[in-house]
């Protein structure tokens, strides 16, 4: 069941224009913060997406909604690692997480842009979607308030996986914050999915990038 009538948005251009000689280095600001992002180009997880700049943008203007501070958050997908390094700046205790072949990147942004900062240290970990999550994060031990997700969803054969790792994360009181560009009939069919499990609400459409910004949170039973 899919509630809400969300606010439309626009992708403001938070990142700075440099005249730089490296071609793989984006500047945004967030939160009064300059964040400087190294692209790869050989993943398609190294490369910053709407959906990163979308929800990191919402958090940002929607601190007294979604309050990060000290609160535990986790990325899935975090590709490139702007938006975890966002949520720490917001205050949160953040766990960043993706396949191995991006973490070198990943770690390499996160630690950079947060080194100096007064705040929780950010952990960078590997997570495959649906693998081995019990044995990695036991629920015993491991309780998230937010599970961040952009632009996971795409054309490609882990949407169950994905599905399954968002469900084993989501307990109740967790909230997941899932930020897509909706590009494809497969997209919407994971959306379908995913209002099938959770209450799910639009918060925000950013319609000049086909971004749609979801909350979800475990029904009670």
């Amino acid at each position: 069941s899919l509630t809400g009538s969300p606010v439309t948005l626009k992708i403001l251009q938070n990142w700075v224009p440099r005249v730089s000689h490296y071609f793989d280095k984006e500047h945004y600001t967030y939160v009064g913060h300059q964040i400087v992002i190294q692209e790869s180009i050989e993943h398609f997880g190294a490369v910053v997406w709407p959906g990163a700049l979308a929800l990191s943008q919402y958090l940002e203007s929607n601190q007294e909604q979604f309050n990060l501070k000290d609160k535990k958050v986790l990325e899935i997908g975090a590709g490139t690692g702007l938006l975890s390094i966002v949520a720490c700046i917001l205050g949160a205790h953040v766990t960043a997480t993706d396949l191995p072949e991006v973490l070198e990147n990943l770690s390499y942004n996160i630690s950079r842009n947060t080194q100096n900062l007064n705040m929780h240290k950010p952990e960078v970990r590997k997570l495959v979607w649906g693998e081995g999550l019990n044995e990695d994060f036991p629920v015993s031990t491991y309780h998230y308030d937010f599970i961040l997700a952009t632009d996971v969803v795409y054309h490609h054969g882990a949407l169950d996986p994905l599905l399954a790792t968002m469900v084993y994360f989501c307990k109740p009181g967790t909230v997941l914050l899932w930020a897509n560009k909706f590009r494809f009939s497969t997209d919407y069919e994971f959306l379908e999915k995913l209002s099938n499990i959770f209450n799910t609400t639009i918060l925000a459409e950013f319609p000049e990038s086909n971004v749609k910004l979801l909350k979800a949170t475990v029904r009670k039973n």
